[in-house]
């Protein structure tokens, strides 16, 4: 495995693992309410525009995903949607790059 993919595997491991960190002492803190997430997610300005950034981030990760397994039918790929999704774009995006260097058969 290339120094790159490494670097990418432990980017999408950290990805996955710090975030999660955070989300479940929340849910600890606050009871294991995905809407009371939400709504803590729009507290003020300032968290909304990030909320909003990383959501934008995710969808236009989505389709390029989407466009690039079209054409290089990676289907393995696809499991970056829902790390996308369900963990973050701090986990798709270095996983989809992870997918994305693998050699070519």
């Amino acid at each position: 495995m290339s120094p790159l993919r490494m670097i990418f595997l432990a980017l999408a491991i950290w990805g996955a693992i710090h975030p999660m960190y955070y989300f479940i002492t929340w849910f600890n803190q606050n009871g294991y309410d995905i809407m009371a997430m939400v709504d803590a997610w729009h507290v003020n300005a300032a968290a909304s525009g990030l909320v909003w950034d990383l959501t934008i981030a995710a969808v236009t990760l989505t389709v390029w995903i989407i466009a690039e397994v079209a054409v290089r039918r990676n289907w393995l790929a696809l499991i970056a949607i829902p790390a996308t999704f369900c963990i973050g774009v701090s986990c798709g995006l270095p996983l989809y790059l992870f997918l994305r260097t693998a050699p070519v058969k």
